[in-house]
């Protein structure tokens, strides 16, 4: 068979249903003769953000994988392959290449080597005899470990080439490992003995699936528990022992507890420092429980290191505390503690929140969102900058997977491609991004893709007409030459795009637009509602 034949089945016996792309990649053609659905878009590195939210919505077990023409194609693709990088995310990249003979010459753009110092691993297709063994190591870089994109190149001039039959692939493993246990005891007697331990639960939990057994550790020890962006809705932030989670904006509990902490238990987390992240306080003893060896003392220092998978880990530890503690710890303590913060903390916020100006307090306008939709049924990402930090503190996650957090690097216009992504793979989901002005000058022309593939999601644009968070840093350049306006009717282009656009200026029109809104997605017409708000700037920082 004609190697792209063979790569198409090979993806089919991998359980990939959706490649997304843009051409010229002649993997197109084949995918869909091989029944997976081509979905193209309108920028690759959107193509990249949609794959990347169908491997995070199922956690990792349907991976995303995009394609894209040589050259050109691969260069724009860069910035999305280095957010699933730094997101951790399986996905796979399968770009063209020029042919063999000019792959190494410069200037010719080389994806493989390119893409290297970021991507789990990077290999080019040189002989078609190999392509079974190719695709065994990446789907097997893909299935296993911590998460991260890989690269499988295709030589543009490699399309006819034979691949010998039959094909001799079946679909690789899926392994877990789980930590030493002598250091699970030695973990589980300090978690027993802490006397104010917080549990910082990461993505990892995510991919593990270990949300009840975060839930059974939390609530046998009576531990808070807080979240990465990553990990948020890894644990139900209505429950009696959330903290919230953190990035950038913070509910106030969260840095409360972990600075008044003596132990904290990171579960499926790197601990990677960000100005997007929750900072943890030094002094602290920090036992860190990682996929990942290398994250082990990268930026924080560990007492103890369980390296495992996170469920595994969780399974390990339960068992151990078990031995001694045999019934739930009384939390009302705790519980009353973390209400009182959140209710004096709320309570500073709620005229924000709860807001009737006009401009629209952005507060207003995500904290209707919150209680008009159904949240268990809702899958809803944020933008960078002032979406994610107005949205990620207030906004209480009930079920696993239903928020897509991130920020360790933050491109903005993230959030559409991850919106359309998860849709895809649970369409029955209602999927929200929540962007800014700046976001969508970046991706906005992507809405067409979700009209035109039949994607609807419903986006939620705050417009201030402004770079609002630059204010303060571009003072002069504002001042003199208006350097961070910008400019735009968006619910008049969702329209132009064959989308339901509208534009909302006041506050009693929020919720009725929402509702309108969820609506006209179900009756399958992707959505993109324009509040008109005020440059808000304040947001939840540690000590407000």
């Amino acid at each position: 068979m004609k190697l792209g034949t063979a790569i198409a089945e090979i993806m089919r016996r991998e359980g990939i249903e959706i490649l997304c792309g843009y051409p010229v990649n002649h993997l197109i053609e084949h995918a869909a003769k091989a029944e997976i659905r081509p979905v193209m878009v309108r920028q690759e590195r959107v193509g990249i953000h949609m794959a990347d939210a169908i491997s995070r919505v199922t956690s990792g077990r349907s991976i995303g994988a995009f394609c894209m023409q040589h050259g050109p194609g691969a260069e724009n693709a860069m910035g999305g392959v280095a957010q699933c990088f730094g997101e951790s995310v399986p996905v796979l990249v399968l770009p063209m290449g020029y042919q063999r003979r000019l792959a190494h010459i410069e200037p010719n753009f080389n994806s493989s080597e390119a893409m290297k110092p970021f991507a789990k691993s990077s290999e080019p297709i040189i002989l078609a005899a190999e392509v079974a063994n190719i695709f065994r190591r990446a789907f097997t870089k893909l299935k296993n470990g911590r998460g991260g994109p890989v690269i499988v190149e295709i030589p543009s001039d490699m399309w006819n080439e034979e691949v010998p039959e039959p094909l001799n692939y079946t679909p690789v493993l899926r392994t877990r490992y789980g930590a030493d246990p002598v250091h699970v005891k030695e973990a589980a007697s300090l978690l027993v003995n802490a006397k104010r331990a917080v549990i910082y639960a990461g993505q990892g939990v995510h991919y593990a699936q270990a949300w009840p057994q975060l839930k059974r550790l939390a609530e046998r020890l009576a531990i808070p528990v807080t979240t990465s962006l990553g990990g948020k809705s890894a644990f139900p932030e209505t429950h009696p022992l959330s903290l919230g989670s953190g990035g950038l904006a913070v509910p106030r509990a969260v840095p409360k507890f972990l600075t008044d902490a003596d132990v904290i238990f990171g579960i499926g987390c790197s601990f990677t420092e960000t100005n997007f992240g929750i900072a943890m306080p030094k002094g602290k003893t920090i036992i860190h429980s990682t996929l990942d060896p290398n994250h082990l003392n990268k930026d924080v220092e560990a007492k103890i290191g369980l390296v495992g998978d996170a469920g595994l880990v969780l399974d390990a530890l339960l068992e151990e505390i078990g031995k001694t503690v045999t019934a739930d710890r009384d939390a009302s303590a705790v519980a009353a503690e973390i209400a009182a913060s959140h209710k004096e903390w709320l309570a500073k916020w709620m005229p924000k929140l709860t807001s009737n100006d006009a401009p629209l307090s952005p507060y207003r306008v995500l904290w209707d969102l919150q209680h008009t939709v159904d949240i268990d049924n809702t899958i809803i990402t944020h933008d960078a900058g002032s979406p994610r930090d107005q949205l990620s503190p207030f906004w209480r996650s009930t079920q696993p997977l239903t928020y897509l957090g991130w920020g360790k690097t933050t491109q903005l216009g993230y959030g559409l491609g991850l919106a359309m992504g998860a849709k895809l793979a649970k369409p029955d989901k209602l999927c929200i991004n929540v962007w800014g002005d700046a976001a969508i000058g970046f991706t906005g022309m992507d809405f067409e893709t979700a009209v035109r593939e039949r994607i609807p999601i419903m986006s939620i644009l705050l417009n201030n007409f402004s770079m609002a968070i630059e204010l303060k840093v571009m003072p002069i350049s504002t001042e003199k030459y208006r350097s961070t306006d910008i400019s735009g009717d968006y619910a008049a282009m969702a329209r132009a795009f064959g989308g339901y656009g509208e534009r909302v200026e006041r506050p009693e029109d929020i919720i009725p637009a929402i509702r309108r809104g969820i609506q006209k997605t179900r009756e399958g017409i992707p959505v993109l509602l324009e509040f008109i708000t005020s440059k808000e700037t304040e947001v939840s920082r540690p000590g407000t």
